[in-house]
């Protein structure tokens, strides 16, 4: 069974997607409703009031079941980033070397990341480049930013209207 709702947030709006049991998909991308999926906000009760909590400041880790489809080299991306602590970020290499991965295959391991069904959830915003430079998301890079400001690696930018 397919249900999902949409949810409100500093960011804009979220997809929360799941099977009844589980989270299966969380997107700012609130178009990827899967066919035949039906609209049921209570199912996702508890997750609403876990990102209420994290955009307000109040959690630093999500604790709701979670189901990826994966093969086995993505599960095991994912799992380094659900690993990956609140207000510190890691490099795609070091993530690869994490996982005691090739070094060949960092572009499979930022393939995966991008890939990523669980944003915010699977933290894959702390992942940035080897030289500390933000790049790619799923959400797109301002949200990645905000995200990573709300978590305190990066400062608040002031903005002139000079």
């Amino acid at each position: 069974m397919d249900i999902h709702t949409i949810i409100d947030s500093p960011l804009g709006e979220i997809l929360l997607a799941g099977d009844g049991s589980a989270l299966t998909r969380v997107s700012f991308d609130v178009t990827v409703v899967r066919e035949g999926s039906r609209r049921e906000p209570s199912a996702f009760a508890e997750a609403e009031r876990q990102f209420g909590e994290y955009f307000a400041g109040e959690r630093t880790s999500f604790d709701l079941p979670v189901l990826t489809r994966g093969s086995a080299f993505q599960e095991r991306v994912w799992a380094e980033l659900a690993a990956l602590p609140y207000g510190a970020t890691t490099s795609y290499g070091a993530l690869t070397a994490r996982m005691r991965a090739p070094a060949d295959r960092i572009r499979a391991v930022a393939s995966t990341i991008g890939a990523n069904p669980l944003l915010v959830v699977l933290p894959c915003h702390r992942v940035v480049a080897s030289n500390g430079a933000l790049t790619g998301y799923a959400g797109g890079l301002e949200r990645k930013r905000a995200l990573l400001t709300l978590e305190g690696v990066l400062q608040p930018q002031l903005w002139s209207t000079s």
